[in-house]
């Protein structure tokens, strides 16, 4: 039995101990929020009795491991924090805001045989290899365009004067680490190291990203990501090849997914999932990595060299750009 606590109270915790929920082995023992009001509402709602508003306090419980989801600026200090007291982190996407920071972490992790990585969707999810098995029945790809763009249910309030987290730049966030990360995944994923990356991004009045763009040139090919909290998408994203195209309805899940071949026919390839069992496939690796980590380190060192390529990337962007 792996004993978790959470740190961060909001929907996507929420959907996370939703899918854990459905992992054997998994139990949702502690609850950390800086108000107990609404620890213990969120506690409650899965019947987890432990509620803590003194992080140390957590550190310092006998809980395994740990599953963050606090703002961006707190992943690296609440992460080092429990490796530190012998906790495994699962941390919400990004990681860390630089790769300098992951690197410390990750050795850290590895110094304790600790595991330490990222709840990153699609590279958790079986959904990827399908979607990889697709590219091979379009003949030569050379080039495709992937957007997340999502108008923020918090825009309404920036409109009305007020500077919510996400649009707040002092807590490390914005369009690219919120939105863009799930892009640059399956770029890299699906066509590896680009040898160049050129790319822009428009900003706010809160100084943060609203949107942005990438272009990643390889060697034969050319991928465009395209990614926004101030607009909506309606059309998806595109894998084209010289025999069809794949057609992507959400790139962040890797569902809605279908093979459009030049003489007409078409082959779906993923269909819609919900998002906490997405999320179970993260809690899923987790307790594998964990409890029997000599049979999955090849995946679990796999993952985390992805995690790794991608921070590189939009660090990359980041200077690029000049975001906070």
């Amino acid at each position: 039995m792996i004993k978790y606590g959470v740190i961060g109270s909001g929907w996507i915790a929420e959907e996370f101990v939703k899918g854990a929920q459905t992992v054997e082995g998994m139990c949702f023992a502690a609850m950390y929020s800086r108000t107990y009001k609404k620890g213990r509402e969120f506690a409650e709602k899965f019947g987890c009795e432990t509620v803590y508003t003194d992080l140390e306090e957590l550190a310092k419980s006998d809980i395994d491991a740990v599953y963050i989801a606090s703002p961006n600026l707190l992943h690296y200090e609440q992460s080092k924090m429990m490796l530190e007291h012998g906790k495994h982190v699962l941390c919400e996407k990004p990681i860390t805001i630089t790769p300098d920071e992951f690197e410390e972490l990750f050795s850290l992790a590895q110094s304790k045989n600790l595991i330490y990585t990222e709840a990153i969707m699609m590279m958790h999810s079986p959904l990827k290899d399908k979607v990889k098995n697709a590219l091979g029945k379009i003949g030569k790809i050379t080039t495709a365009h992937f957007d997340f763009s999502q108008l923020s249910s918090k825009y309404k309030a920036l409109k009305n004067g007020e500077n919510p987290n996400i649009f707040n730049p002092e807590m490390k966030t914005g369009c690219l680490r919120d939105l863009g990360i799930y892009c640059y995944y399956p770029a890299v994923e699906f066509f590896g190291i680009p040898e160049k990356i050129s790319s822009s991004a428009g900003f706010i009045k809160t100084g943060a990203d609203g949107y942005g763009t990438a272009v990643l040139d390889y060697p034969d090919k050319q991928i465009t990501l395209t990614y926004s909290k101030i607009g909506q998408d309606y059309l998806g994203s595109q894998i084209f090849g010289d025999e069809g195209t794949v057609t992507i309805e959400s790139i962040s899940k890797l569902t809605g997914v279908k093979i459009h071949y030049s003489d007409g026919r078409t082959e779906e390839v993923t269909g819609e999932v919900d998002k906490h069992i997405l999320m179970a496939y993260e809690a899923e690796n987790f307790y594998k990595f964990i409890t029997d980590f000599e049979k999955n380190k090849k995946e679990y060192f796999y993952i985390n060299k992805m995690i790794f390529e991608v921070n590189k990337m939009m660090y990359e962007v980041k200077n690029q750009c000049r975001i906070k």
